[in-house]
């Protein structure tokens, strides 16, 4: 039974992070293409904020459909609408720790060089933001279904 439960773990862990990689490479590329195109004037008000909001859309999106479809297809139950607002609601969150890195070093503390966002938005923020998805998604979004067991207990030992 634990060997199970933990075999169940290892592999949402693995496939989430697959899918997660995918996701990454969405929001790095766009953020950098961003803010080396359009977004690349820093007299723009909250270029980079912009450029990684734009980013973190499109991985979720991405990130979305890898989840429900590979990753948690055997963990789905749920209504498709729930579980895709839900699952953008964590994805938010977890943004959200991504955008806190970013801005809090880029403005409080003056590190506004491209090096310095992308440590920052996509070092530090995308690894706590995605050890607060996983816990997120695979407990409330895509929650494993309780099976009930009809087996009878196993009987004492007796020594």
């Amino acid at each position: 039974m634990l060997r199970n439960r933990l075999w169940s773990l290892l592999r949402d862990l693995l496939r989430f992070g697959m899918v997660g990689g995918l996701g990454l490479l969405v929001d790095i590329g766009l953020f950098n293409l961003l803010r080396l195109t359009v977004l690349a004037d820093d007299h723009i008000p909250g270029a980079p904020l912009i450029a990684k909001t734009i980013s973190v859309l499109a991985a979720i999106a991405a990130n979305w459909a890898g989840n429900r479809w590979w990753a948690f297809r055997d963990r789905r139950g749920g209504h498709p609408g729930r579980e895709a607002l839900a699952f953008l609601l964590v994805s938010l969150a977890g943004s959200a720790i991504s955008l806190m890195c970013l801005g809090l070093t880029h403005y409080a503390f003056g590190l506004t060089s491209p090096v310095a966002d992308n440590i920052s938005a996509n070092i530090i923020g995308l690894c706590l933001g995605s050890a607060f998805r996983f816990v997120a998604v695979r407990t409330w979004v895509f929650k494993q279904a309780e099976t009930v067991t009809t087996a009878a207990p196993e009987p004492l030992a007796v020594t």
